[in-house]
């Protein structure tokens, strides 16, 4: 498969390995209304913060939507869309080195997605899909790095989303009236999407004129252009008229015989006066009570481009019109996004979070069809977080009015390991353990049944402990983070294979053999990728 080359790529091709695990801590005060309901407002730059996710959501997110940077250049407005922001270029010349001073705007582009799709690729769950919205500025290039993370056979379709009501007069060349949304599965030979709700409009061409008992249908053409070697026949009318044949270059699509014995079970209609070419009946109740889904969204259906604007300013407040985003999306794309590739009890992952449009879909969907759907954003800007994102969320929780609704707010704490290589002094017990079972089995930590214990969970057939932070006592005269007989004799819970993590072990090689233990010392033995 052919790949993409540009400069700096050598440089973050496995960059997301060596990001640093970060804690993610909780603000009260920034959270809004019950912060027990499981949506996550995270602010910070948004590698570090899906690297400090994923011990947590692993594989455990049905849909990502993300709407990065379109990398169109504007830097005149508040929020510019290109990678020229202050965070973006200390890190390229952190990551990338000095050759980060010769890179193109693509070129950075490139080296700011790929570590962060590498990482949203560990999130989904092997059900699940992600949609991207970018315009022709980049569609290209992210198509080859799509296709080089994803897989190129885990492409579904380019969505294009008609933006715009009206052409824009002001335009160049022409009016760009449309962005795409680009869809890739986790495993695309099982992601299936859900089926679009059927509307009235495409109910309402199904009658009934002869009273048929099966209810409402339609008329099927009976005539197809694809050859059929049964297909060629005269047909006689119940009036009397005899039909030759089909039209010229058609063929009917069912046999004569089928044709007579549908006709028998009164599933062919020949007109009031029995005169018509005949048409077998699609009936209501036996068609798909749902829409496959298109790739040309309309705004008359998903909304456009001022509908996002005015709905983000009927949420929150702005110091004056230049501060307001000229590129939110309206929650009712998302929304369909979400039709599309959720059930009710998913969870949502929105790295570029912006001005919080996902939440607000989220916590609206939900009211809509009582789902119990999460959403996790992530938005680097302190200031569009905090003022807009947050602010938002608090006002649609006060217009649902529903006491479940709400998001916690975290930012990013200190790492796990200090630059000495030790674990850092605020790390806690979960903390580290969350990190240690992800590290070693790639899934999030399972739910501990008891808090007390150095048992953290077990996964394919192999019990994984931490002797960390006096769990099983500080004050024991041998030591609470040490393996010793004593602490071996408490450790319960698991029957084979144990991995036991601690400072030092005093049981002797032929021990640990008999008692079936691998031991790893902390922090020397954690994996820190």
């Amino acid at each position: 498969m052919p790949t993409l080359n540009w400069i700096g790529k050598d440089a973050v091709v496995n960059h997301h390995r060596q990001v640093p695990y970060h804690l993610l801590r909780c603000d009260n005060k920034l959270s809004v209304g019950d912060p027990g309901s499981g949506n996550l407002l995270v602010e910070g730059d948004n590698l570090l913060a899906l690297k400090a996710l994923l011990p947590y959501y692993a594989g455990q997110v049905k849909c990502i939507y993300i709407d990065p940077p379109y990398n169109t250049g504007n830097e005149n407005w508040v929020y510019n869309d290109n990678v020229n922001s202050p965070e973006i270029r200390k890190w390229l010349g952190k990551v990338v080195g000095a050759e980060a001073e010769d890179l193109s705007r693509h070129d950075k582009w490139l080296c700011m997605m790929y570590p962060r799709l590498q990482l949203l690729h560990e999130f989904l769950r092997e059900d699940g899909a992600i949609f991207i919205s970018i315009d022709d500025n980049e569609y290209q290039y992210l198509r080859c790095l799509m296709n080089e993370i994803f897989g190129l056979n885990n492409f579904i379709d380019t969505i294009i989303w008609h933006k715009n009501y009206a052409p824009k007069g002001t335009a160049k060349h022409f009016s760009s009236d449309h962005d795409y949304i680009l869809v890739y599965a986790k495993k695309a030979e099982t992601w299936r999407p859900n089926l679009m709700p059927r509307t009235d409009k495409q109910n309402a061409i199904y009658k009934n004129p002869d009273n048929d008992p099966r209810g409402l249908w339609r008329p099927n053409n009976l005539a197809a252009r694809n050859k059929y070697s049964k297909g060629i026949y005269s047909i006689k009318c119940p009036s009397g008229r005899v039909i030759e044949g089909p039209p010229k270059g058609s063929y009917w699509r069912i046999s004569k015989d089928k044709l007579e014995e549908l006709d028998r079970d009164g599933r062919i209609y020949w007109g009031k006066n029995g005169n018509n070419v005949p048409a077998p009946k699609i009936y209501l109740s036996e068609v798909k009570q749902g829409i496959v889904p298109q790739t040309i969204w309309s705004w008359r259906d998903v909304g456009h481009t001022q509908d996002a604007k005015k709905e983000l300013v009927s949420l929150c407040d702005f110091k004056d019109s230049a501060s307001v985003f000229i590129t939110p999306k309206p929650s009712s794309l998302i929304k369909r996004i979400m039709q599309i590739a959720t059930d009710k009890d998913s969870i949502i992952l929105d790295s570029f979070a912006g001005s919080g449009t996902t939440g607000q879909a989220v916590l609206e969907m939900n009211q809509e069809d009582h789902g119990q759907r999460k959403f996790i954003m992530v938005e680097i800007e302190h200031e569009v977080c905090q003022s807009i994102a947050a602010q938002r969320l608090k006002r649609v929780v006060e217009k649902l009015d529903n006491k479940e609704n709400g998001a916690r707010y975290c930012t990013l704490g200190v790492t796990l390991f200090d630059e000495s290589g030790q674990v850092c002094k605020q790390v806690k017990f979960d903390d580290l353990a969350r990190h240690v079972f992800f590290t070693e089995t790639g899934e999030p930590l399972p739910k501990r049944a008891n808090g007390k214990s150095p048992f953290i969970g077990a996964c394919r057939g192999i019990g994984y402990y931490l002797l960390f932070n006096g769990i099983l006592g500080d004050k024991r005269p041998d030591g609470g983070n040490v393996l010793t007989s004593k602490v071996l004799a408490g450790l319960g819970e698991h029957d084979g294979t144990k991995v036991v993590y601690g400072e030092s072990c005093r049981l002797g090689k032929a021990r640990l053999k008999r008692e079936n233990i691998i031991f790893k010392q902390v922090p020397y033995e954690i994996k820190v990728s």
